[in-house]
């Protein structure tokens, strides 16, 4: 999901706190091509929240299945 960068907006800001139009325009154009790229949405981390979580219960599922058959063995043997 993309987020949405005002430039323009953020240009308009540096210009007015004193720097000069290249400047300002360079600097809003390097936040938008390397800082906004890194940011995480919230999407983002639900998506992965929940990934994570699907992993961890299969996993789980898996151990206890595992388990109740040793377990389960281990009954017959004695």
């Amino acid at each position: 999901m993309a987020i949405a960068f005002d430039t323009l907006g953020y240009s308009k800001r540096l210009r007015a706190g004193g720097i000069d139009q290249q400047h300002a325009e360079t600097h809003a154009e390097a936040a938008r091509d390397y800082i906004m790229s890194e940011l995480v949405t919230k999407a983002d981390l639900a998506a992965a929240v929940n990934a994570i979580n699907l992993t961890l219960t299969l996993r789980l599922g898996a151990m206890l299945a595992l388990g109740f058959g040793i377990l389960a063995t281990l009954m017959k043997l004695i």
